[in-house]
């Protein structure tokens, strides 16, 4: 990987009235690697990519992709990027090929390149079959397929996915993991927005916490979880309105206060001295008569380290916990598909 970063953001500020979606953003991606920017709905991340895809321009801060200026030279950026956004950027009226052929033409591919990238991308994204079908005969997931198969359409130096697995099921969301590992052992750079922790755990190799369009954090996946301290116990009560009495029993083997729900009987809590831990906890809780459904020693996931750093946890879009959009938000506009 190149020293120079191929994304790189310096103080970028953006305000919607009294609404401040960003305040002061720093961001460095380096060549051929993953920035993963993690937070909740309204946190800021669309703000970012709109501003770093010439689809926004910021109030304050300068910003360049791939050594162009994102506000003086924007035609040069759009050339040299690709942008799946939240919503698919795709025509209902047209077929899933052809939809693909007219971003090759906005690229300025020659036909014979374009014909085969639609092709090999088509058959990627397993959308060969349905290729000639006109898109408002595809389900929702299939039209996240092809919206991320058109932005690959111009063969990319740098990669902006604000939130792609939203809408793909699990099938889906690992097939496209496994197309941006091979993107980026191909030398791409990819800027990743999401809400699913488990994404950003297998993808990035650095992860930016933002909320409230302000960075609260930053570090590899491994440097975050270390911020929450050690290992931590969990067990599920077989009776779950027994979890706060489980608490109690355990609480002097904890290293800090449990996380009870006595609507599933999950207890988590963290404790020094790892596994070593467990034959005292069974004992404690088959002494009070207390019948253990599950447990075990994990690390720390991300989830926690965003609840310990901003007290609240982070829900996916799909999440039934998740407030509906909120039409004004800026954060919550969708992203259309831009080209030179």
């Amino acid at each position: 990987m190149s020293d120079q970063p191929v994304i790189l953001a310096e103080g970028l500020s953006k305000a919607f009235g009294d609404v401040h979606a960003l305040q002061d953003i720093d961001l460095a991606v380096s060549a051929g690697s993953v920035l993963g920017l993690l937070g909740p709905n309204g946190a800021g991340k669309t703000t970012t990519v709109r501003i770093l895809t010439t689809l926004l321009r910021p109030d304050a801060g300068s910003a360049w992709v791939a050594g162009l200026d994102v506000v003086r030279q924007p035609a040069a950026v759009r050339s040299a990027i690709g942008l799946a956004g939240q919503f698919a950027a795709v025509d209902e009226h047209l077929t899933g090929r052809e939809n693909l052929l007219m971003v090759g033409r906005l690229y300025h591919l020659s036909h014979a390149e374009t014909r085969r990238r639609v092709a090999e991308l088509l058959e990627r994204f397993e959308l060969s079959q349905a290729g000639d079908r006109t898109v408002r005969t595809y389900s929702g997931g299939m039209r996240r397929r092809l919206d991320l198969a058109a932005s690959l359409v111009g063969q990319p130096r740098v990669l902006f996915l604000d939130e792609p697995s939203s809408g793909l099921d699990p099938r889906g969301r690992h097939q496209l993991w496994h197309t941006i590992r091979e993107l980026v052992a191909g030398g791409t750079t990819i800027l990743l927005t999401t809400q699913y922790l488990e994404e950003a755990d297998q993808l990035a190799d650095h992860i930016v916490v933002i909320d409230r369009g302000r960075v609260i954090a930053e570090g590899t996946a491994s440097q975050l979880k270390s911020q929450v301290g050690g290992d931590r116990l969990q067990l599920r009560l077989a009776t779950p309105a027994t979890a706060s009495r489980a608490a109690e029993q355990v609480a002097d083997l904890g290293g800090g206060p449990a996380q009870v729900d006595t609507w599933t009987g999950e207890l988590t809590m963290p404790i020094v001295g790892g596994v070593v831990v467990l034959p005292e906890v069974v004992r404690r809780l088959d002494a009070a008569g207390l019948a253990l459904a599950d447990l075990a020693v994990r690390r720390p996931t991300l989830d926690e380290v965003f609840l310990t750093l901003t007290s609240h946890p982070i829900l996916p879009a799909d999440h039934p916990g998740t407030a509906a959009a909120d039409p004004v938000h800026p954060d919550r506009q969708p992203a259309t598909r831009s080209t030179a």
